[in-house]
């Protein structure tokens, strides 16, 4: 490669950390900007320094893995590291560069380093994130039944029984819970699809509602509703939206 490679260590075991480390001492061309040994460390260092690759371990304290990967954006330029096998076949079926089940021995590092090696020197790491990933982050986000969200230098965890609704503002998206606003860079077209499964309906172009903080559909005129939430506030319901919201409620 023409440059160094920029490696961020993210594992709540010291040990595990140090042992990636040793390994790369063979790698002159590579960089250790961060460690972490929490989620939210790492939600912290992956905006904070932008690394070209992490060695990412799925169970940390505070956030998973793959909550980190939903709350920093991220979804290339990863190597999952875990213990847990149970994650192996979801990961390496493309969702991430490599996928390192502990423990691995140095000839096994080395392949998943130079397999990343090539693919950010291609170029292929930072092209379109890979449809698999983005499953993958659904899958775990529905799981979890908790929105991991970074607005304003924090760190939020969401879950979803506690959010009354979303909004779509431009290029992000506007969570309402508890007599807060948290802001997120997302559609609300993906936001719909992670959490199709849990209570939430799209009642408008603009909004996705949680059916557990409706209260109650009021009429404003012949063709407008709004629907009427726990917390007071009123959000308009189109046509489709209501339709919607009757077929769930059914």
């Amino acid at each position: 490669m023409n440059h160094s490679l920029r490696v961020l260590i993210a594992d709540d075991e010291e040990l595990a950390r140090r042992l990636i480390r040793e390994y790369l001492r063979s790698h002159p061309d590579i960089i250790v900007i961060s460690e972490c040994e929490t989620g939210t460390e790492a939600v912290d260092a992956i905006f904070a320094h932008q690394p070209d690759l992490i060695f990412l371990d799925i169970q940390m304290p505070e956030l998973t893995g793959l909550e980190v990967l939903d709350a920093t954006g991220r979804k290339s330029g990863i190597i999952f590291t875990t213990a847990y096998d149970q994650y192996a076949v979801k990961a390496f079926d493309l969702h991430a560069i490599d996928y390192l089940l502990k423990p691995f021995s140095q000839q096994r590092f080395n392949e998943a380093l130079q397999k990343a090696k090539k693919l950010i020197q291609e170029d292929k790491v930072v092209a379109s994130p890979p449809i698999g990933m983005q499953q993958l982050i659904t899958s775990s986000v529905q799981q979890s039944q908790r929105l991991t969200i970074r607005d304003r230098e924090k760190v939020h965890v969401l879950p979803f029984e506690e959010i009354d609704f979303i909004e779509a503002q431009d290029d992000y998206i506007l969570v309402h819970t508890q007599g807060r606003t948290v802001m997120k860079t997302q559609s609300l077209s993906d936001i719909e699809e992670q959490l199709s499964s849990a209570g939430f309906v799209r009642v408008h172009r603009s909004y996705l509602l949680q059916i557990k903080a409706l209260t109650g559909i009021e009429r404003q005129s012949k063709d407008t509703q709004v629907a009427v939430l726990r917390s007071g506030i009123k959000i308009p319901v189109s046509r489709t939206g209501y339709e919607r919201l009757k077929t769930r409620l059914n």
